[in-house]
């Protein structure tokens, strides 16, 4: 039976994040994706020029609609932008409790855009970390989210992990992709143990999307049975091939989106 996804997102118009990555995501990893928008943005791989947001009460109403009709196997949060919304959500999805949500706490996009007002965080804290089983925050994300500094060692990266965990979610994720050198270290706090996930920085400035994908990549996993390690180990390997597929993609001319369907789709050199 093939796994049914909810993303909870904002849009983005160039395609690289957002709704329009983690449904490429869940069809790259053979799952049927479906979306509830929370804002409409104007953006390219440049910036992001405005943000429409959607009625908090029609984004839980999108949510009720899908539960209402489609066996929901995850759910993956993304771009929240206000805490009306962030309330809107964990109010939705309380009742549907014992499925995998994955949030990834969206608060600046790749140009330095904010995407999360000030206000926001405290809900977020309060009414959605509580709902999310798994939580997929890069280093200043994780900052945030704790109201500290932002962690600069792998000792640093493990203390906040387990703040995270404590906040609720089963599985905390912290991403190291903005730790100083050539290697991009992800740690999983879960259970009370923790476990790091090596890999190398792919030198390219094709990373639109890379973390709306990761965590994409992650509810798709979990949605099929996978345990937390090995569907996390399996989502961080598939981005990693996204990332490195990246600049067979021409698409914009800042930071370019990741190749979502780079184990699928041939080259022109290999159809030749």
């Amino acid at each position: 039976m093939i796994a049914n996804v909810l993303s909870i997102a904002g849009s983005d118009p160039s395609g690289g994040a957002g709704i329009q990555a983690d449904l490429k995501a869940f069809a790259a990893r053979g799952c049927y994706g479906m979306a509830a928008l929370t804002a409409l943005t104007a953006q390219n791989t440049r910036g992001v020029a405005g943000v429409h947001l959607v009625p908090a009460d029609f984004v839980a109403a999108q949510i009720a609609a899908v539960f209402a009709d489609v066996r929901v196997d995850a759910v993956k949060i993304g771009m929240i932008a206000t805490a009306e919304i962030a309330v809107a959500v964990a109010d939705a999805l309380e009742p549907h409790a014992g499925i995998p949500v994955v949030l990834d706490p969206v608060m600046v996009a790749k140009g330095g855009a904010s995407l999360l007002a000030d206000e926001a965080v405290a809900a977020l804290r309060a009414h959605l970390l509580p709902v999310a089983t798994h939580v997929t925050p890069n280093l200043p994300e994780a900052a945030v989210l704790l109201d500290a500094a932002e962690a600069a060692t792998r000792e640093e990266m493990l203390a906040q992990g387990q703040a995270l965990a404590r906040l609720g979610p089963a599985c905390a994720i912290v991403k190291g992709g903005h730790l100083p050198g050539g290697e991009s270290p992800d740690l999983m706090v879960s259970g009370g143990s923790a476990r790091w996930f090596e890999g190398k920085r792919t030198p390219t400035k094709n990373t639109h999307g890379t973390g709306c994908t990761l965590s994409a990549a992650l509810a798709a996993e979990l949605a099929k049975g996978a345990e937390d390690a090995a569907a996390f180990a399996a989502a961080k390997i598939y981005v990693a091939g996204a990332i490195a597929a990246a600049d067979q993609l021409s698409v914009g001319h800042g930071h370019g989106p990741t190749h979502h369907f780079h184990a699928l789709w041939r080259t022109p050199e290999e159809t030749a």
